[in-house]
C-alpha cells in the first residue's frame, strides 16, 4: 500500500511538471501574423501549379511552335518563288564593228527579275509537306506526354509527403508512449518493485524509437524538398497539404486496363506517327528516280548606266523569256538506291520499336495494377488490426501497473501498435501512389 501511495504522489508530481512546461511553451511560443499563413495545397492545386511552372512543358510547347513554323515553311514550296538580280560588268575594252557600230560597251548594267514555279519534283514537295504535318502532330503528342508525366510526378510527391507526415506522427506518438513507460519503469525500479533489467529495456527501446524518429523527420524533409522542386518553389518553402484519407477501389479487372492502355496510351500513338514519318522518308528517298520539272519566266533590262535604260552598244534594253526546264540525274552509282534502302531499314526499326513499347506498356499496367490491389488488400487487413493493437497495448499497460506482466510485454505491445499504424499509412498512400502510376500507364488524368 505504501508503495502504491508513493507511486500516486510521484505520478501527480510528474503531471504537474508536464502541465507547467506546456503552459510555458504556449505562452512564449510565437504566434503567426496575419498574411504569414503557409499556402495550403490540395492535390488538384499542386498539379496545376506543377503544370504551370514546369520547364519541360514550356520546352514542349516551344517545340510545337517550331514544328508549326516548319510546316508553314514546307507549304511555301508549292508556290512560285520570285527573284531579282542587279549586275554590273566592266569589260576589258569596248568592242565595235565598222558596219553596225559598238556591239559590246565597256561598262554594262543588267537587271533581271524572274519567277519560278515547280511543276514536278518526284512527289518530294507533297511528301515533305505531309512529313512536316506529322512532325507537328508528334510535337503535340510529346507535349501531352510531358503533361501526364508532370501530373504523375506531382501526385507521387504529394502522397509521399503525406505518408512521411503520418509516419513521423506515429513515431512521435511512439516516443511519447515509450517515454511515459520509461518513467513508470524508473519509478517501479526506484521503489524496488521491478529489476534494473526492465528499466534498461525501456530505455533501449526509447533510444531506438528516437533514432527512428530522426530518420522519419529527415525523410519528411526530403519528401517536402522533392515536392517543392517539382512545383518549382523554394526548396525550403513550408509545405502544407490537404490530407486525403478516403480511397476508391479498382472496379475493373486487369484485361480491362490492358485494353484501355492499348487504346489510350499516347506513346503508342506516337509510335504510329513515327512509322508514318518513316514511310514518308522512304517516299522522299525515291524522288531522284524521277526528273524535276520547273517553269521559269525572266525579264531583263540592260544599259550602260546604273538606271539600265539602254545606251550605245545595247541593241535590246528590254527583253524577256519563258523556260520549262527538266533535269534528271539518272546515274549516280547507286546513291539513290542505297539512300532508299537506308530509309527502309529505319522504317523497320520504328516498327520494331512499337512492338517493344507495347510489351513495356503491358508490363507496366500489370505491375501497377497488382501493386494497387496489393495495397488495397493491405489497407483492409491492417484497418482491422489497429484497434486490436491499441487494446492490446492498453491491457499490457494495465497489467504492468498491477505487476501482472513484465515491461517486455508492454514494449512488445507498443512496438506492435507502432508497426501496425506504420503499415496502415504505408498501405494507404502506397495505394494512392500505385493508382497514380496506373493512371500514367493508361495515359489518363485521374485526380482523387
Amino acid at each position: 500500500m505504501y508503495n502504491l501511495h508513493r507511486l500516486n504522489k510521484m505520478a501527480k508530481a510528474h503531471l504537474q511538471i508536464l502541465v507547467f512546461i506546456v503552459g510555458i511553451v504556449l505562452i512564449f511560443s510565437p504566434v503567426s501574423k496575419a498574411g504569414e499563413t503557409p499556402e495550403v495545397f490540395s492535390l488538384e492545386k499542386a498539379i496545376q501549379t506543377a503544370i504551370s511552372n514546369n520547364i519541360a512543358l514550356l520546352k514542349a510547347k516551344e517545340k510545337i511552335n517550331a514544328a508549326t513554323a516548319t510546316k508553314n515553311a514546307s507549304r511555301a514550296n508549292f508556290f512560285p518563288t520570285f527573284n531579282a538580280t542587279y549586275q554590273y560588268k566592266h569589260n576589258y575594252e569596248e568592242i565595235s564593228n565598222r558596219l553596225i557600230g559598238i556591239t559590246t560597251p565597256e561598262e554594262e548594267y543588267v537587271f533581271a527579275a524572274s519567277v519560278t514555279q515547280p511543276l514536278f519534283a518526284g512527289f518530294s514537295i507533297l511528301n515533305s509537306y505531309k512529313l512536316a504535318g506529322l512532325g507537328l502532330d508528334a510535337a503535340g503528342l510529346n507535349e501531352k506526354i510531358t503533361r501526364l508525366d508532370i501530373i504523375y510526378k506531382a501526385s507521387r510527391a504529394y502522397f509521399s509527403v503525406l505518408k512521411a507526415i503520418k509516419i513521423q506522427s506515429v513515431l512521435e506518438d511512439n516516443v511519447t508512449l515509450l517515454l511515459s513507460h520509461e518513467n513508470v519503469a524508473k519509478s517501479f525500479y526506484e521503489v524496488g518493485m521491478t529489476p534494473l533489467n526492465d528499466l534498461l529495456k525501456s530505455q533501449v527501446e526509447l533510444a531506438n524509437s528516437r533514432q527512428d524518429l530522426t530518420i522519419a523527420r529527415n525523410n519528411l524533409e526530403v519528401a517536402k524538398a522533392d515536392f517543392n522542386n517539382i512545383l518549382r518553389r523554394n526548396i525550403n518553402a513550408p509545405v502544407e497539404l490537404e490530407d486525403i484519407l478516403n480511397y476508391m477501389t479498382l472496379l475493373k479487372d486487369l484485361d480491362y486496363y490492358l485494353d484501355l492502355a492499348e487504346k489510350n496510351r499516347l506513346e503508342i500513338k506516337l509510335a504510329d506517327l513515327e512509322i508514318e514519318m518513316a514511310e514518308k522518308e522512304v517516299e522522299l528517298a525515291k524522288k531522284d528516280y524521277y526528273p524535276t520539272v520547273t517553269l521559269t519566266g525572266t525579264r531583263y533590262q540592260r544599259g550602260t548606266n546604273w538606271d539600265v535604260d539602254g545606251g550605245t552598244g545595247i541593241s535590246d534594253p528590254n527583253s524577256w523569256n519563258i523556260a520549262a526546264v527538266a533535269s534528271w540525274n539518272f546515274w549516280e552509282w547507286g546513291k539513290t538506291c542505297y539512300g532508299k534502302k537506308e530509309k527502309e531499314s529505319k522504317l523497320q526499326q520504328v516498327k520494331l520499336n512499337k512492338d517493344e513499347i507495347l510489351d513495356k506498356i503491358r508490363l507496366e499496367v500489370k505491375q501497377y495494377f497488382l501493386k494497387t490491389k496489393e495495397a488495397e488488400s493491405n489497407i483492409i487487413t491492417v484497418q482491422k488490426a489497429i484497434e486490436q493493437a491499441k487494446e492490446n497495448l492498453r491491457i499490457s499497460q494495465e497489467r504492468y501497473k498491477e505487476q501482472i506482466s513484465t515491461s517486455t510485454d508492454v514494449l512488445d505491445a507498443q512496438t506492435l501498435l507502432s508497426r501496425t499504424m506504420t503499415n496502415y499509412f504505408n498501405a494507404l498512400y502506397d495505394f494512392k501512389i500505385s493508382k497514380a502510376s496506373l493512371s500514367r500507364a493508361l495515359s489518363t488524368e485521374l485526380i482523387e
